[in-house]
């Protein structure tokens, strides 16, 4: 369901990377897995992800990762791993055995560092106390969970499988199976949910015992059933007000049960997830599997789209990577105030644009604390107009 890949440039068949290039560990060095398979399509998701009806197999996936890791090993020596990530698709729909060779295979390459946050995605339902106390065995320290919401027809507009409650009892088994943390993701904003619901999901999260909860606004794809059935006039569309409602109200429930935003849409207890950390300061990191995105001192590429496609790469002793760009100075500063700013530490003064962040503060939208302490740091207002005041802060 996922658009066309980009443009760029070609990589070579080995997929070395330019002189000079290499990936240092300054900002951290990290690994993502791509597991492309579903037991079912969402009626959102545009994610690059694959169904068995859709002639998509799991058989063989865990022996071309592996094989793209031995290609990897060749193009970047980092000093070590800091984080791995496990995403989706549904990582959980392969046996833990299976996540945890791939695991095995990315420490025998690289070495994980001490203390290296491990994360799996999973789908409430694709888990249980046996695959978890299995995954934890094998290396996972971190669950990521998606909840979605606690109401029954929430669940169904967005056609997720789980039950209203599974997801609260999956995190409880998490943490009986010894995971250190554990996260659920909430959507709000869904066509026929209410104030209501969404308070009693909010209650849910905070009652669940998690140390982490990601919550976003639903994002309408073009090419989605969902996406189909607002055309149709079968739903509405989401509403920018209604969304501003819910996050206000996630906030509030939020930091009065301990959390802490650390990024516009997430919270933690001590605990912020290092991994994404790594995304939005800048670090390097390694995607494998099929669509997977890579960066490497200022080097972004991806892989082909279509797990055959990746596959028949892969068998061919060829890098699977589609294209490859250079970011120039200009870009990279671009993207590091876009991705900073989202963050509660927020980024130095000296690297945006002086009369833009004076009038962002001025209009409440940068912290004038943290402005008379040389930093622009988003208010909550300045939260919920995020894009805007990105907009104001470059030259």
């Amino acid at each position: 369901m996922a658009g066309a890949l980009p443009d760029g440039e070609p990589v070579p068949a080995d997929g070395a990377l330019p002189a000079g290039v290499a990936a240092t560990g300054v900002r951290g060095f990290g690994v993502y897995v791509h597991v492309p398979f579903c037991a079912t399509r969402c009626g959102y998701c545009d994610f690059n992800t694959y169904t068995a009806s859709e002639g998509v197999e799991s058989a063989g996936y865990v022996e071309q990762v592996l094989d793209e890791l031995a290609l990897a090993a060749k193009v970047v020596q980092p000093p070590r791993v800091d984080t791995v990530f496990f995403g989706g698709g549904t990582p959980t729909l392969l046996p833990p055995g299976d996540l945890g060779r791939v695991l095995e295979g990315i420490d025998q390459t690289w070495g994980l560092a001490a203390g290296a946050e491990v994360t799996t995605e999973a789908n409430p339902e694709s888990v249980d106390p046996t695959t978890l106390r299995a995954l934890h065995k094998a290396g996972f320290n971190r669950l990521s969970l998606g909840m979605q919401s606690a109401a029954p027809h929430v669940l169904r507009v967005l056609d997720r499988r789980h039950t209203p409650g599974r997801a609260v009892a999956a995190a409880g088994e998490a943490r009986a199976a010894g995971f250190e943390r554990v996260s659920l993701d909430l959507i709000y904003g869904t066509p026929g949910e209410t104030a209501d619901d969404f308070a009693a999901s909010l209650a849910a999260v905070v009652s669940s015992g998690v140390d982490h909860v990601s919550a976003y606004a639903l994002i309408v794809e073009d090419g989605t059933r969902l996406a189909a059935r607002m055309r149709r006039g079968e739903l509405p569309y989401p509403d920018d007000d209604v969304a501003a409602d819910r996050y206000l109200a996630a906030d509030e429930a939020f930091a009065n049960a301990g959390f802490t935003w650390y990024e516009v849409s997430n919270w933690s207890i001590d605990s912020p997830c290092r991994h994404n950390e790594l995304y939005w300061t800048g670090g390097d990191w390694w995607g494998l599997g099929p669509g997977a995105h890579s960066h490497v001192d200022g080097m972004r590429w991806w892989n082909v789209k279509h797990p055959r496609t990746y596959a028949a790469r892969l068998a061919d002793g060829v890098s699977p990577a589609h294209a490859r760009e250079v970011l120039t100075a200009d870009e990279r500063h671009t993207e590091d105030v876009l991705l900073r700013i989202r963050l509660a530490l927020g980024l130095p003064l000296s690297d945006v644009d002086a009369a833009g962040a004076g009038q962002a503060r001025d209009d409440g939208l940068l912290d004038a604390t943290a402005y008379a302490a040389g930093r622009a740091v988003l208010t909550l207002r300045g939260r919920l107009l995020a894009d805007a005041v990105t907009r104001t802060l470059l030259p």
